[in-house]
């Protein structure tokens, strides 16, 4: 069954925010599509007709089994044309969110299992995120947030939470990306930001925001600038 676009909108939002919270509340689900809380009760009502999801109100939200495999789905398709539109057609990863979020709604099962087949099955996006595969598996990631490094730890960039134009465009200032590696050289008290240090010994300041956005794999027993003479 072909379900329409804002159907698939709502099913990949309560995905995502079901792995993080569980239950998912309403207000939640609102907020993530900007929209009022009337119109996602909703949309909810349909949705649960259909046997997407379980929904009573004022319990909150969860995929059933079949509305789980329909948002993995839709995110398989959004993780592949962003890898696409990066790897493929030379736009920046801070280009490619909004255009995947049209190009995921193409409902063609055979034609997206051969734009993974064409890009060489990656495994993750451009900005780190885990692309299912066509089985709806999907790599499990033992990423941390950069602001959870204590001082002295070197890590990678693994991927970025928030993807929104602003975040992307101030990581491409800083030039940060996937797989760079810093150093947490200092916390500072006062506003939680971290001072770290790039592969070419600079140091830059990161806030507490963007660290939080940040996810790393930590490198035990790795400096970057070497071992200390």
């Amino acid at each position: 069954m072909k379900y329409s676009a804002s159907k698939e909108n709502y099913l990949k939002a309560v995905f995502h925010l079901q792995q993080a919270q569980g239950t998912v509340s309403t207000n939640a689900l609102a907020a993530a599509m900007q929209t009022r809380a009337a119109s996602v009760t909703d949309m909810l009502k349909k949705l649960k007709s259909q046997k997407l999801l379980q929904y009573e109100r004022y319990k909150g939200v969860k995929l059933t089994a079949e509305g789980k495999r329909l948002a993995i789905h839709i995110v398989r398709k959004h993780r592949l044309w962003e890898y696409f539109l990066v790897d493929k057609l030379g736009f920046g990863w801070e280009e490619v969110h909004e255009m995947a979020e049209e190009l995921e709604h193409i409902s063609s099962k055979k034609l997206i299992d051969r734009l993974e087949e064409y890009l060489g099955f990656p495994d993750t996006d451009p900005h780190g995120d885990p692309i299912p595969d066509n089985q709806g598996r999907m790599r499990v990631s033992k990423a941390v947030q950069l602001q959870e490094l204590p001082v002295r730890t070197t890590c990678i960039i693994s991927h970025v939470g928030d993807q929104s134009a602003e975040i992307m465009e101030l990581l491409n200032h800083l030039r940060l990306t996937i797989g760079t590696r810093l150093e947490v050289k200092r916390k500072f008290s006062f506003d939680q930001s971290l001072e770290v240090m790039l592969p070419d010994e600079s140091l830059i300041t990161i806030s507490q925001h963007l660290s939080s956005n940040l996810f790393v794999k930590p490198e035990k027993n790795l400096a970057l600038s070497g071992p200390e003479s």
